[in-house]
């Protein structure tokens, strides 16, 4: 069955842009020129990726993210802006954007993040489907006073559950993973986003790092557990237990 893409998008010659690439890699699309529009098909049709403007008549981009997601539905958005202000790119992410990516792209950039946001819910379903194991502690990622349940996808500091959405759970897991390693914002591109080969705006990952620092940090404007490592990138400092 054809993967379908739901593009939520004023102008015309983009969207038939976008419609006419899509397509042609393969998937069904589903168009909406508003924001009421768009957040209608995204919750009757289920798409498997919704690439959704912030410029949009009667409902902006942010507003349609917030409604869609606090449906608790989990597809992944990512955010098509003209906009450089990073407070725009933080917003989208709070609200629960899995990615931005700012006009102008390269096509070939943009289809080559939505196979790698699908692909990446395919094996997260595939992995919640998987039977649960019994051997208590098996499959947590222990690093003092940060516990990661790869189980439950879930993280905790000092026993509490950490509010996080499945993008900083999985930059967390994987940073935490192979303490005292750093990586470059490239590298937690291709790793945590998926993006093989990637080239582009790195931005996000500073973003994503920075909103991790200030759920899992004591203070975000000194790190103790997710440190960056000037010029190269950033590692996970274990503590001792």
């Amino acid at each position: 069955m054809k993967k379908r893409v739901l593009i939520v998008e004023d102008e015309k010659n983009i969207v038939d842009i976008l419609s006419f690439n899509l397509v042609r890699e393969g998937y069904e699309t589903l168009e909406a020129y508003d924001g009421e529009a768009g957040l209608q098909l995204a919750l009757e049709q289920n798409p498997d990726l919704i690439l959704l403007d912030l410029m949009l008549p009667k409902r902006s981009g942010f507003d349609v993210c917030k409604a869609f997601r606090e449906k608790n539905r989990s597809t992944p958005v990512l955010m098509l802006t003209a906009r450089e202000e990073e407070t725009d790119k933080v917003l989208g992410l709070e609200l629960g954007a899995d990615d931005y990516i700012t006009k102008p792209f390269s096509m070939r950039e943009l289809l080559a993040r939505v196979k790698a946001n699908i692909r990446r819910t395919e094996v997260l379903l595939h992995e919640a489907a998987k039977e649960p194991r019994t051997d208590s502690g098996a499959n947590q990622i222990v690093q003092g006073r940060i516990r990661i349940d790869t189980d439950e996808m879930v993280g905790y500091k000092d026993n509490a559950p950490l509010d996080l959405t499945q993008r900083e759970y999985e930059l967390l897991k994987f940073l935490a993973s192979q303490p005292g390693k750093v990586f470059s914002r490239e590298a937690l591109m291709e790793h945590v986003w998926n993006y093989e080969g990637y080239v582009g705006d790195v931005r996000a990952v500073d973003v994503a790092v920075r909103r991790l620092r200030e759920k899992v940090e004591d203070d975000p404007a000194s790190p103790q557990f997710i440190l960056t490592r000037r010029g190269l990138g950033y590692l996970f400092h274990g503590e001792e237990q």
